[in-house]
């Protein structure tokens, strides 16, 4: 191989890292967006330090336990070493024609952080805040790297006799986040004010100009997400998995718009906005095995299931703010699935393969969060106090607001929130009222 198409080659993997690493930013404001303004600060401050827990753990010993190599690697665990020592020829061709050690590396941490990013959104507005970083430690250190080996390192969902196949991520990043929010959310419950007297009252977003930046900034960074997963600059390769990606996106949209107006007679910008990003977590498991018609028909499919699941999931009393679960599980798993039904790969046998994998892994990342999110629970708790939920987590976790200009109190209430702050000042003012009796 000559020099320059290595630095080629390597060139496109550190530009697929920048775009990967500027999809927190999208993830950030996205979600921040449909959160409430008094939540703003909190949103943000999470989304910062995703990415820094997700490098750390990753560097540290993450990368050993999803790479092992064949000399430490198990059908199921594996790990190398501590660290990230520069291996003989790391910095040469001689480690892989696509790419250095360091780049590699680096490529592989910035998606590590994705699956915490998922969580964020779906537990947003009522959880502890270092019941959060607790969680996301473990979660990217120990549940991420296991599964990510058992397909990706070499472990034994890629030894089946037809190889369960997850090109960029629909199940082992996507869906694995989606585990861990639904475990979440279900042992912290519902905001205050979501589900009252057998209703659900929406809960909307403050800023819908944010929410829309934060997908189009996502979907920008999915050209280096699955456009990178090529792990190298390969023209066919590269630009018939952008095309694929983005027909999925588009179709996505579509999809998402026509769903909304079938079931809820309303232009939902949300669904819209949802449905691009099931359009993309859809195609991301075989972007590159898909043609035109394929990816068009992934896209469209995740988009109608995107709405259904947000439906769903409020019917069942699950609350999730930003429809997480419906973008990142379902449409991970639909994605995952779509392998043995479209494109190359289409099979019965492939379609096997792919169901042992979306269970494996579905199973593992749901019982690892939930045993977390429950022993966090048992012991520092994971949801604030009902007065910092209605007040809002950024003047009680952070103190300070994110606009404090633009409202006197700094935060905003449901009618359900503001009956509930009358029934505690009330009870508060008659316990101050108390003659106070002499012994």
């Amino acid at each position: 191989m000559s020099q320059e198409l290595f630095v080629t080659n390597n060139v496109w993997m550190m530009v697929s890292i920048f775009l990967v690493f500027v999809m927190h930013l999208g993830f950030a404001t996205l979600e921040s967006g449909l959160a409430r303004s008094k939540n703003t600060v909190n949103v943000l401050f999470k989304n910062s330090m995703i990415p820094a827990i997700g490098l750390i753990t990753y560097a540290l010993w993450g990368f050993s336990m999803m790479y092992p190599g064949e000399s430490f690697a198990g059908g199921f665990f594996g790990f190398s070493n501590f660290g990230i020592p520069l291996p003989e020829g790391g910095e040469t061709s001689a480690y892989n024609e696509g790419y250095t050690f360091w780049t590699d590396f680096l490529f592989q941490g910035m998606f590590a952080a994705t699956a915490a990013t998922i969580v964020s959104g779906a537990v947003a507005e009522r959880i502890k805040l270092s019941a959060f970083i607790i969680f996301s430690i473990l979660f990217v250190g120990l549940c991420y790297p296991i599964v990510g080996m058992w397909k990706w390192g070499g472990g034994f969902l890629n030894t089946l006799s037809i190889p369960f196949y997850d090109f960029a991520g629909s199940t082992l990043v996507h869906s694995v986040g989606g585990w861990g929010a639904l475990a979440g959310i279900m042992l912290l419950g519902s905001r205050i004010g979501k589900y009252v007297d057998g209703k659900i009252k929406p809960i909307p977003g403050h800023s819908i100009p944010l929410a829309t930046i934060g997908v189009f900034i996502l979907w920008l960074g999915w050209f280096g997400f699955n456009g990178g997963s090529v792990l190298s600059a390969d023209p066919g390769a590269v630009s018939r998995v952008l095309v694929m990606t983005s027909l999925a996106a588009a179709a996505g949209a579509i999809g998402g718009c026509l769903f909304s107006l079938i079931m809820f007679k309303a232009s939902d910008i949300t669904m819209v906005l949802n449905g691009i990003l099931a359009g993309l977590v859809g195609i991301t498991a075989g972007a590159d095995q898909m043609g035109v018609t394929d990816s068009i028909i992934i896209g469209l499919v995740a988009g109608a299931l995107v709405v259904l699941a947000v439906a769903f999931f409020d019917r069942i009393r699950i609350d999730d703010p930003v429809g997480a679960l419906s973008v990142h599980l379902v449409c991970g798993i639909w994605g995952t699935l779509a392998v043995g039904i479209f494109g190359a790969l289409a099979g019965i046998d492939q379609l096997i393969s792919q169901l042992i994998g979306i269970g494996a892994i579905g199973v593992f990342s749901f019982v690892f969060a939930f045993a977390v999110w429950y022993v966090l629970k048992l012991t520092i708790g994971i949801r604030v106090s009902a007065r910092e939920e209605i007040e809002g987590l950024d003047i009680h976790e952070h103190k300070m607001h994110a606009y404090p200009d633009f409202n006197g109190t700094g935060f905003e209430m449901s009618l359900d929130e503001k009956e509930m702050m009358i029934a505690s000042n009330s009870r508060n003012h008659k316990e101050k009222e108390k003659p106070v009796v002499a012994e």
